[in-house]
């Protein structure tokens, strides 16, 4: 591979991270069409339900003449396969395409190998796995998602300087400062779910919605075991879908608010995550409180988590969950607090 050629990956890999929040459950996916060393065409997945990269880009090729002498750089392996659009790797074959170079094999069932074969067998050279570590990253929820058979979980909370997430009696007050709850808001975006448990529903009270940010909302999760939480909680305002893990009842009480009924155990959360990979949640954002963000990291069923450190102290109150400095990847200023980024692998 070439300087260039690996410019024009890095140059697909971006298109595709404009994608992220709004192709799911589809992966982001970017496409750079070369002429003679020369970008003659690109586009990206811009939102599920609508034509994928591969048609973005070869739209935007003016001179579709030079199609049959051109590069396709993918991020991710073509489709073969009808969704809600038709195979891209049809769509490349018909145009004749000289090339295609892949970021990555595709791990879907329904692709995996697939569009990749059908390509060759139209006499089209293909190249795979050009700069394949840097698009399993930007596809991790993707990839985990097919591979482990679960969401990807972002573990995420904020503790004070001596350790702690809450006041004693769980007493509201407030821990990070603005910029971390604007970055906040922009990590609900990027997830397709968001998932507190009984105690921070009931003493937080929270939305759990988008509102310092420009996006989707993420389909809201609480576990409720016994269905004890009050009604008139913000989670149960119907305004986006909510589901309700418990060990009572199964029963859909609107379109927007779903009751799902799991068997006591200590495979509980196992169950959850199975439910949810069976509804196509391919990330699940992790809110708290201490007990369940515990329950995921005794587990070892986390993925990423994102730490918040303030200035600020309480003396006592609700303690914070531990994480080894092994899993610690990075450390950042956001404002007055620190943010440390963990990784399980």
């Amino acid at each position: 591979m070439t300087t260039s050629d690996e410019l024009f990956m890095l140059r697909a890999l971006e298109l595709a991270a404009l994608g992220e929040g709004f192709a799911r459950p589809n992966p982001v996916v970017g496409c750079v069409i070369t002429h003679n060393g020369r970008i003659i065409g690109e586009g990206w997945h811009r939102q599920y339900g609508e034509p994928h990269a591969e048609v973005n880009a070869i739209s935007s090729v003016t001179e579709k003449n030079l199609l049959p002498e051109s590069t396709a750089y993918v991020t991710l392996e073509p489709c073969s396969h009808f969704g809600k659009t038709p195979p891209c790797a049809d769509l490349l074959i018909k145009h004749r395409v000289k090339k295609v170079i892949i970021c990555n094999t595709d791990p879907n069932p329904l692709v995996a190998g697939r569009g990749i074969k059908k390509l060759l067998e139209a006499g089209i050279e293909v190249e795979t796995g050009f700069l394949a570590e840097k698009g399993t990253l930007l596809n991790r929820r993707f990839f985990t998602f097919h591979q482990k058979q679960r969401p990807y979980i972002v573990l995420k909370w904020a503790q004070t300087s001596d350790g702690f997430l809450a006041k004693p009696e769980y007493e509201t007050a407030p821990v990070s400062g603005a910029l971390a709850k604007y970055l906040v808001h922009k990590w609900r975006t990027e997830e397709a779910a968001i998932l507190v448990g009984t105690r921070t529903a009931l003493h937080d009270n929270p939305k759990l919605n988008v509102r310092e940010w420009t996006g989707q909302n993420p389909v809201r999760l609480v576990i409720d075991n016994n269905l004890t939480l009050p009604e008139n909680l913000h989670l149960f305002d119907r305004s986006q879908p909510t589901i309700v893990y418990n060990l009572l009842r199964e029963e859909q009480l609107h379109e927007n608010l779903k009751l799902v009924r799991l068997e006591a155990g200590s495979d509980f959360l196992a169950q959850l995550l199975y439910d949810l990979y069976r509804r196509q949640i391919q990330s699940v954002l992790v809110e708290g409180g201490t007990f369940l963000l515990d329950a995921f990291i005794q587990n070892n069923l986390w993925d990423e988590a994102r730490v918040f450190r303030s200035p600020k102290k309480f003396g006592n109150g609700i303690a914070a969950p531990q994480l080894s400095l092994n899993t610690l990847t990075e450390t950042t200023l956001i404002g007055e607090d620190q943010l440390f980024l963990h990784n399980s692998d």
